[in-house]
């Protein structure tokens, strides 16, 4: 065996293998007799055509397949030969049974990229730290509270913490705009859950009563043509339910599954604290990742940017076809190419980094990550494990978390690292 390997443009490379000619002949002559076989040819009985007619016949078609077959039993070693690996499947570009003396085969491919991870103490990167206060676990309980509130209708007018049921419609320039309507539409005054005035106006409503609300869209909202614009609303007060008092005891934490209130309070604090710890090791680790693809830049394989593509683009269809918004065939590709590309240069990084320093998961850490997701699937913890466990590639995607989250803080302990403070809000609703 010859190989002569040539670089083309970027990553991309041209392998040519060369064969001694007499095992593609051997393989084209085994192919033929198998033929004469199963073949039928006017004039002649099955299995008695002769050797000669069938080569007339089928040579070409017997080469074809016999260069097909060589190709795939000496690739590996033609491969190893060139010392190279290519970074997805070869393509057979050429393939010459003519020779006389040899049979010649050229594949191309994209190889992976020679990665040399730039000095991690130049990084410069914020890390952020938070913890749960008093004040978020009243916040919590009183969250709970307003979700378990039940209210008793009153004749009264309207103040903060009542529930109104209204039917309203919006006006711009004194014309309906799409989505400003509704009706029997439940709202808790003081909870800021409608825009700036239109709880206000509420106040100091009798039950009955058709009021108008002047009320402004802020400047971000979703909807470009209504953002930062004032509206009027048509109201009409149906209802007005005063709330009844909920008490912080065991019926309280009944309503939640819990036999007490302070085995519920005590739960709470600890899934507070857990989601938080979650949430920080992967906003920081976003952070450090972002740092590492900021230093280091270089070429990724097409082939493995396109094949990550095209993975995101199914996920994203898959997500909204379950939410009844059927898209197959209407996301372009290209749309997904930015974060693709993202992807397969972070993961290159990573599993240089973690060559290079030897950084490995052990089964402690992997069952420790295993447990922690599982806490989000409830009573069904243990059957999400069970899972896991039963199939080694389905825990080699936990592993793969692990790493990235031992090469996330090796990164952090080497760079020049900020710490800042933030509330447990700041970190749980970044949007708010």
């Amino acid at each position: 065996m010859k190989t002569s390997l040539t670089k083309l443009e970027g990553l991309k490379r041209s392998l040519t293998v060369e064969l001694p000619v007499e095992a593609f002949n051997q393989k084209t002559d085994k192919i033929i007799q198998k033929l004469s076989q199963t073949v039928k040819i006017d004039g002649f009985r099955k299995g008695k055509v002769p050797a000669a007619v069938l080569r007339q016949r089928f040579s070409a078609s017997a080469k074809s397949d016999a260069a097909t077959e060589i190709v795939s039993e000496t690739l590996e070693d033609a491969l190893k030969d060139a010392d190279v690996i290519p970074a997805a499947q070869p393509s057979l570009t050429n393939v010459d049974t003519e020779n006389t003396d040899s049979l010649i085969y050229t594949i191309e491919f994209e190889v992976y990229p020679e990665i040399k991870v730039g000095s991690l103490s130049s990084i410069s990167m914020e890390q952020l730290n938070a913890k749960v206060t008093k004040e978020d676990e009243e916040r919590a309980l009183q969250d709970l509270q307003d979700r378990s509130a039940e209210y008793s209708s009153v004749k009264r007018k309207s103040k903060d913490g009542d529930r109104l049921i209204i039917d309203f419609e919006g006006l711009l320039d004194g014309e309906s705009f799409e989505g400003g309507a509704a009706e029997g539409f439940e709202i808790v005054l003081g909870k800021g859950a409608m825009i700036v005035g239109f709880e206000q106006g509420l106040l100091d409503v009798a039950p009955g009563k058709t009021v108008e609300v002047n009320a402004t869209f802020p400047e971000d909202y979703h909807v470009e043509n209504l953002a930062g614009r004032e509206a009027v609303f048509k109201v009409k007060v149906n209802e007005i339910g005063s709330p009844k008092e909920v008490k912080r005891d065991d019926e309280f934490a009944k309503k939640f599954g819990e036999k007490d209130f302070e085995t519920m309070k005590n739960r709470m604090s600890n899934q507070m604290q857990m989601e938080l710890s979650s949430r920080l090791v992967q906003q920081n680790k976003d952070t450090a990742f972002n740092a590492l693809l900021a230093a280091n830049d270089f070429e990724v394989p097409e082939g493995s940017v396109s094949a990550e593509s095209l993975k995101l683009q199914q996920d994203m269809e898959s997500r909204m076809e379950q939410q009844g918004m059927p898209s197959k065939g209407k996301l372009p590709a290209e749309m997904f190419q930015e974060e693709a590309s993202r992807r397969v240069k972070l993961g290159l990084l990573i599993n240089k980094i973690a060559t290079d320093r030897e950084i490995k998961a052990e089964k402690e850490q992997v069952d420790a990550k295993l447990n922690e997701i599982s806490l989000q699937y409830g009573e069904s913890a243990q059957q999400m494990i069970d899972w896991y466990n039963t199939d080694p590639s389905r825990m080699a995607s936990i592993e793969s978390i692990v790493v990235e989250d031992l090469v996330a803080k090796h990164v952090a302990e080497k760079a020049k690292v900020k710490t800042s403070e933030k509330t447990f809000l700041e970190i749980m609703n970044p949007q708010s």
